[in-house]
């Protein structure tokens, strides 16, 4: 997988050093000429090494099978990032067996870096043990979330980044949700949330945050599914705080109201 992953990175590079090509497969989500080459490389090297295992590929590679057995592949996680010329995104690749996580590796091709992790063994970073924080309270932790590319305005997640932000020590938006959750794993991030993402965005970041010690679940701290809608990822140690704050947030109780510019204007 690690092989795999790196040669996709390659092929990613190759296509950031020149000009990118991209189109629209929504309102506002892209696709690139990068995102189909990678797709086409990592799923015929699977289908090489595992050609029984079944395959979905954000960018549409769907091979059926009879074997439990199924791969997730997002050959371009941070698309978005990757068009307009800035250096953070990163390949995909994680392997389930029944809905669990078995196996994920992410690849970072701009700065040499590779997470993997295997259930039951442990997460690494470059082949070094990582670990997630050590943080116990979420108003000192920093946080990663992000928003989804396409139909913003329907996304409710504006109002919990206003409101975490001011119980934390900041937020960040990255735009990419897996190396997001592999910051949680390597102790670079305390915690991350995200709403309506997919498998191939988490299934190898969750089970990096899973084997370095850390936790995921729903906002409401029910189990994390591959289907799920909503993903909370923490070092464990704060994730109660944050399932108290999400459940707080969601109920509209003691919330911060958002400043209003005309306001700010005025008062300047």
């Amino acid at each position: 997988m690690s092989a795999i992953a790196r040669e996709a990175g390659k092929v990613l590079m190759e296509h950031f050093q020149q000009s990118v090509g991209f189109e629209y497969k929504g309102e506002m989500d892209l696709v690139t000429d990068a995102d189909r080459a990678s797709e086409r490389l990592i799923v015929s090297r699977l289908h090489e090494s595992w050609p029984d295992h079944g395959i979905v590929g954000e960018e549409g590679s769907n091979k059926q099978s009879d074997s439990s057995y199924r791969w997730y592949v997002d050959p371009l996680d941070g698309t978005t990032n990757f068009a307009h010329g800035y250096p953070v995104f990163c390949v995909s690749i994680g392997l389930e067996l029944a809905g669990v996580p078995q196996a994920g590796v992410l690849y970072d091709p701009t700065r040499g870096e590779l997470f993997a992790a295997e259930r039951g063994k442990g997460a690494t970073l470059n082949d070094r043990p990582i670990r997630v924080s050590k943080l116990p309270t979420l108003s000192e932790a920093i946080l990663g979330t992000g928003f989804p590319s396409f139909k913003r305005h329907t996304s409710p997640n504006i109002h919990f980044y206003h409101q975490i932000t001011l119980r934390s020590h900041g937020v960040r938006r990255a735009g990419s949700a897996a190396l997001d959750l592999a910051n949680v794993a390597s102790g670079r991030y305390d915690g991350f949330w995200e709403f309506n993402l997919n498998p191939w965005d988490t299934l190898a970041g969750v089970l990096l945050v899973l084997e370095a010690g850390g936790m995921v679940t729903r906002f409401d701290g029910s189990p994390w599914r591959l289907d799920s809608t909503e993903t909370l990822a923490s070092n464990g140690l704060l994730h109660q705080e944050l399932i108290h704050n999400f459940t707080e947030i969601f109920a509209g109780r003691g919330l911060a109201p958002l400043p209003s510019p005309a306001d700010w204007d005025r008062n300047c």
